[in-house]
């Protein structure tokens, strides 16, 4: 039998901050091909930015992790945002978006559309509030230790499904599928007076509850979960978008927000449950022994890590690697993208002179689904291949694995059944969108949206995984 439940902590310094990012109202807000509207016609939630600083004590490692409500922003927005922190090295910082569909699409390509003139300002003050956030952030730091569990929560499902009777493949609940259920928490305490600074909420779902009927702008169901979180523990909550390539809310594509908050409210008292559980730093849990009563009972009690394991809980270390994905065979060209454009944008003319609304709302999102096409392969650098950056940060009993891009939940549940003493924090859509989704080799060729999407060939999520743990088993030492 175990006889000791070890927690994974680490000691470093650390620091919060938070700053409102709500972009403003009648913004250009079309996130989903089938919506009908263009701008934003109010707020649900405020949208927000959370920096948490993190240095390592003998000041030789430094990280710098900004969470954003947004769903995608361009390459060059978050490398500006990432330069201009003088203080931290732009390799150091890390821009993890939340991926909330509901912010709208906030990209300067969109500048000629309804409320996209708004878009530009926004995108600077967004950068400026970056800026000073992560000084707040970085002034604020103090020694601190961290502490890291788990809980459950089954808000998240499998979203890959076979329509029987469409005889086709649709994004939505599988009740069939299985959805990894992975809560990873972490509270940062500070050091002396063990009050909280912050915590940090590592979870797997598509922000997707809102969709096309929705017209506010909204964090979806991350919003009420750190309403939950922060009015318990009294400092900001992080959240962490986990590997949810094809993971979504059970109940989602609504127009209601007041799904959106049931939703996050689940979430929050998951994640609260496991925050509750943590023991005080520099514990452990030990089985002291039988104790005779009605019955033979086994106790256990929190017993102090020794000094000379405690050096454990400061070590640091990052590594940093490209990871060269083939791009597939299949992948559309420009051209012939563009005449598929033109082509759903001439059925929308006939449909509107015909006054078919339904069509005219099938090829409006037809015709998106070529111009978000067109936007991936620009983006996609020349060559045969995809040049994929992952960053991965042991601190103390943790590791943090930084990657771009929307990951099937295969990516971390194997990364945690093969380091299941290590609290691994996943964090995905992070310091870019590109290269889109990297699902399972499995998904390729039955016409599944995320694999039709992909532009990396079968076998890149699997590659991946296994650099991915090499370099773990490198920083875990």
């Amino acid at each position: 039998m175990k006889t000791r439940v070890h927690t994974p902590q680490a000691r470093c310094r650390a620091g919060f901050a938070r700053a409102d990012i709500t972009p403003p109202v009648g913004i250009y807000h079309r996130m989903w091909g089938a919506a009908l509207h263009d701008r934003a016609t109010g707020v649900h939630k405020p949208l927000t930015a959370t920096a948490l600083y993190l240095e390592a004590l003998d000041g030789a490692g430094r990280l710098l992790v900004i969470g954003m409500d947004h769903c995608i922003l361009d390459g060059a927005e978050i490398a500006n945002i990432r330069t201009r922190v003088g203080e931290v090295a732009p390799d150091d910082v890390m821009v993890a978006l939340s991926h909330t569909h509901g912010s709208g699409w906030m990209s300067r390509s969109r500048a000629n559309l309804p409320g996209g003139d708004l878009i530009g300002p926004y995108l600077d003050q967004l950068a400026d509030t970056c800026v000073a956030l992560a000084r707040r952030a970085i002034d604020s730091a103090r020694d601190a230790t961290i502490l890291y569990g788990s809980a459950r929560c089954a808000l998240a499902a499998h979203r890959d499904t076979w329509d029987e009777r469409a005889k086709q493949f649709v994004c939505g609940f599988n009740t069939e599928g299985q959805a990894d259920d992975t809560v990873l928490v972490a509270k940062v305490l500070a050091d002396g007076t063990r009050g909280t600074l912050g915590t940090v909420v590592n979870y797997a779902c598509h922000p997707t509850t809102l969709a096309w009927a929705n017209t506010l702008i909204s964090p979806d169901y991350v919003g009420a979960m750190r309403e939950v979180i922060e009015t318990s523990t009294g400092g900001p909550c992080l959240f962490i978008q986990g590997a949810s390539g094809d993971l979504g809310p059970r109940e989602g594509y609504v127009g209601d927000a007041a799904v959106a908050d049931r939703n996050g409210r689940q979430l929050g008292f998951a994640a609260l449950s496991a925050l509750e559980a943590l023991p005080a730093p520099d514990t452990y849990f030990e089985y002291t022994g039988p104790v005779v009563s009605g019955a033979i009972l086994g106790t256990w009690a929190h017993r102090p890590v020794p000094a000379e394991e405690q050096a454990a809980f400061a070590a640091w270390c990052t590594r940093r690697f490209v990871v060269p994905l083939p791009y597939r065979l299949s992948l559309p060209t420009v051209e012939e993208t563009r005449a598929e454009l033109a082509k759903w944008e001439r059925e929308e003319s006939s449909a509107r002179a015909a006054n078919d609304e339904t069509r005219v709302s099938e090829c409006r999102a037809r015709a998106e689904q070529m111009t978000r096409q067109l936007t991936r392969l620009a983006a996609m650098p020349p060559g045969k291949s995809y040049p994929y950056q992952i960053t991965v940060s042991r601190v103390g009993g943790s590791v943090w694995v930084f990657c771009p891009g929307e990951l099937y939940q295969v990516f971390q549940t194997t990364l945690r059944a093969r380091f299941p003493d290590l609290a691994l924090v996943i964090s995905t859509v992070t310091n870019d969108w590109q290269p889109g989704y990297l699902p399972t080799a499995s998904s390729y060729d039955y016409g599944i949206y995320q694999e039709i999407i992909a532009a990396v060939a079968p076998g890149s999520l699997e590659t991946v995984i296994e650099v991915v743990s090499r370099e773990i088993k490198a920083v875990a030492g």
